[in-house]
């Protein structure tokens, strides 16, 4: 069974003595520390200029990767903070000896909740397909022998998750341990505590994804013994339960992309106003004060109304689920997640297969998909050719001008294939949509 005092731990990559809660500065709480560190990270700033669903819009109401992560990190606050109250006040232990406070596990999964996207490659989830169908179908296809198993999955199959892992935590020269967050936080940022073979191999929440690259395994690992994970797999294959709080930022990802991606989808007018107070009333029709509901005039207003008394109701239903079954939850045996196991679940999944027909499915979005795919697969190509030419000595005056398009921290060498093929995936994946624009219409000579 996982312990309280073990999964908050505020040790970080590289210490060589323990940090205990009681001896930290509470006016810069290690915790708060992490939110710190990933707010200033080039990474996360260039989300501004990520999709959330609508590709490269301009519309100005639109979300962002940036606006999304701060409100899934807001929610998260409120998610761990509501659970850590009555997590002390079930084991005061933890406050009495240990020095924790209930706003420590709202500092946790507001900090891993912020950084929840920091991994995802341009152009939304499909520019996640496109860098695993450059692999599997496109010209990456001719690497697959000279890979493990293991390895080719992690291209083929290229998770957000790993490279957002990757991203807080690889080191560079002079940079050990890349942002160096707390085992904390860093174990409820793994919702898919996992390396990517086997495939979904069982219907537990924890194995629908994986987590971590090959190259990051051996600190993985570190991570999760340190805080005591529980461990389900066998043989050579690595996977553990989750971090209790995982599932909290979970439910603040799914609350709020299932909510606000409906109200982005309303205000764009891909959904009627109509249908929507339908679906959103529902939600909220307990907690609704007609008279204030009556005074809005514009739609905008009312839709952002219900969307708060949703989000809220949401939030205390989640709260609800993790502590009825916290036991278990601490035991491994907690293989949902708590938004599917709640009280608005159909209500939820009414919300989302709407969006799916009217907004994912958009016109504006498959087109900005298709573009997405031609544009990873260029300069993937174009850069993983490079630099292998290079490396084998055979690299043509063309792949050395390709590769001054590199960013400074990029230009490095790498020992190993798959080393060179995932660092050109990172530096893929670390653009934003209007930077991958400009580089494909560089290489290609467009306009």
């Amino acid at each position: 069974m996982m312990q309280w005092e073990q999964l908050l731990s505020l040790k970080r990559q590289g210490d060589t003595s323990k940090r205990l809660r009681k001896e930290q500065d509470d006016t810069r709480l290690g915790f708060e520390v992490d939110y710190d560190r990933i707010i200033f990270s080039s990474g996360f700033r260039s989300l501004q200029d990520k999709t959330q669903v609508i590709p490269l819009s301009k519309t100005d109401f639109v979300h962002t990767r940036l606006t999304h992560s701060l409100e899934v990190s807001v929610v998260g606050r409120s998610l761990g903070r509501l659970v850590g109250k009555k997590i002390i006040e079930k084991h005061p232990y933890l406050y009495d000896i240990h020095g924790f406070h209930m706003n420590d596990f709202g500092a946790i999964v507001a900090a891993a909740a912020l950084s929840h996207d920091i991994g995802n490659p341009p152009f939304g989830h499909s520019g996640e397909k496109a860098i695993g169908e450059y692999f599997k179908t496109g010209n990456g296809k001719q690497y697959k022998d000279k890979l493990t198993a293991k390895e080719w999955q992690d291209l083929t199959d290229f998770e957000g998750n790993a490279n957002g892992f990757n991203l807080l935590t690889s080191s560079r020269p002079g940079v050990e341990g890349g942002l160096r967050i707390t085992y904390a936080t860093l174990g409820a940022f793994m919702k898919y505590p996992k390396e990517s073979l086997p495939k979904k191999p069982t219907a537990n929440i924890a194995d629908k994804k994986y987590g971590f690259f090959q190259c990051d395994k051996e600190f993985f690992k570190d991570v999760a013994k340190e805080m005591g994970l529980i461990p389900n797999k066998t043989g050579d294959d690595i996977g553990y339960e989750r971090h209790p709080l995982a599932y909290l930022v979970e439910a603040a990802d799914d609350i709020c992309y299932t909510i606000i991606d409906f109200e982005d989808g309303i205000n764009l007018g891909l959904i009627q106003e109509e249908f929507a107070l339908e679906y959103l009333i529902k939600l909220v029709k307990d907690s609704i004060d007609a008279s204030k509901y009556n005074m809005l005039t514009t739609k905008e207003d009312r839709i952002s109304y219900l969307r708060a008394l949703a989000i809220g109701r949401l939030i205390g239903d989640a709260v609800n689920v993790f502590l009825e079954n916290e036991e278990l939850i601490l035991q491994g045996k907690y293989p949902y997640a708590l938004t599917d196991q709640g009280k608005y679940t159909a209500q939820m999944r009414d919300i989302i297969n709407l969006s799916v027909k009217n907004i994912y499915q958009s016109r504006e979005v498959v087109e900005k998909e298709v573009i997405g795919y031609r544009i990873i697969n260029t300069l993937l190509d174009t850069f993983c050719t490079a630099y292998n030419n290079k490396f084998e000595g055979n690299g043509s005056n063309y792949d050395n001008l390709v590769l001054k398009l590199l960013p400074e921290k990029f230009i490095t060498e790498k020992m190993n294939l798959y080393d060179r093929l995932l660092h050109i995936c990172h530096f893929v994946s670390t653009l934003t949509d209007g930077k991958a624009v400009l580089l494909y219409n560089t290489i290609t000579g467009a306009k």
